[in-house]
């Protein structure tokens, strides 16, 4: 069932779906049985793409339990998205997965038709009380990747970083800001260069952008896309990872990584569908340090190679945002150069 399409997720309109009036919740009063959910998981780029690749370890984790039985399709274009997702609801899934940022009406008018199945959605809008079978998430991973731009700020001796981007989007812009924050707190006078590439997955254009910047001064880049680090790599300059480690196969570049963990946002939708009590939420807020939907990677080959003060900084703000003391803006403006 997947779809061989051309990858093309476009940044969404701000337009919602009309919605029908749906009265109760998912599977409300009705039992499950303690077979596997079955599952299935709808992808517009290769499981192997950063954000996707933690969706789709979270949901083979949760196979390996036995909680569910997945399937899913990569490579489907906004295009075909809502044909997709209704042949899923039409074999019997009752949680599916996925992304709709490119095909939020479509999505959301599928789910309409499907009150028994449960939707958890990549999306930057909210839940509507009006379609209760329809629940979003987003990587709010924005403790970690402030805590990677403290240690971005501490290591770049030009004071420029470079920070390559896919669009400009509520989920992209607040790590970046998250980012830019942590950097500024350890140097004031740090200068950023911020740029899209209009692309999720496009390694090469994201290469060359990063390879502009680094003419441009920029000793350190933020890698949000694939090929930044591989610029960096070739130039001899020091990134910052995002959403997953690399670190192993950039050891002399990739200094830290924001890590985004999908478990706790999928056990959630899990453990709702098994009692029956799956309902429109936002599941936002299991992407949370304190949640354990994020953590910042081991140094690993840098270890002792950052700055005292900054790994002090670091254990100190880990410390309070997880005590609730320290809250890290979460800002979805997009962000410029500076």
């Amino acid at each position: 069932m997947t779809s061989t399409n051309q990858i093309s997720r476009r940044r969404f309109l701000a337009t919602t779906a009309s919605t029908a009036l749906i009265a109760g919740t998912v599977g409300t009063h009705r039992a499950f049985a303690a077979e596997p959910i079955k599952t299935a998981g709808i992808y517009t780029v290769p499981v192997e793409q950063q954000w996707v690749s933690r969706i789709h370890k979270a949901a083979l984790t949760a196979q390996e339990r036995g909680d569910i039985s997945y399937t899913f399709s990569e490579n489907v274009s906004n295009t075909d998205y809502a044909r997709v997702l209704r042949e899923y609801a039409e074999a019997g899934n009752k949680l599916i997965i996925g992304e709709v940022f490119g095909a939020e009406q479509e999505a959301r008018e599928v789910a309409a038709d499907y009150p028994d199945v449960a939707f958890l959605m990549g999306s930057s809008f909210k839940e509507d009380a009006g379609l209760p079978n329809f629940s979003v998430f987003d990587n709010y991973i924005q403790d970690a990747s402030y805590l990677s731009g403290i240690i971005a700020g501490a290591m770049s001796n030009s004071g420029n970083i470079g920070m390559v981007g896919g669009f400009p989007i509520p989920e992209v812009n607040r790590l970046m800001h998250a980012f830019m924050a942590g950097a500024t707190e350890m140097n004031p006078d740090i200068k950023f260069q911020v740029s899209f590439i209009g692309s999720w997955f496009d390694p090469p254009k994201a290469k060359e952008t990063a390879f502009a910047m680094i003419e441009n001064g920029a000793d350190m880049l933020y890698a949000e896309r694939f090929g930044v680090s591989d610029a960096a790599k070739e130039k001899g300059v020091l990134a910052i990872g995002n959403v997953i480690d690399t670190q192993s196969e950039y050891p002399e570049t990739v200094v830290a990584s924001a890590i985004w963990h999908f478990e706790p946002t999928l056990d959630a939708a899990i453990a709702a569908v098994k009692e029956g009590s799956f309902t429109a939420a936002d599941y936002g807020i299991y992407s949370f340090m304190k949640e354990g939907g994020t953590t910042l990677a081991p140094l690993g080959t840098f270890d002792g190679k950052v700055p005292a003060a900054a790994l002090e900084l670091v254990n100190k703000r880990t410390e309070e945002i997880k005590s609730g003391s320290f809250s890290v803006e979460i800002n979805d403006e997009e962000p410029k150069s500076s």
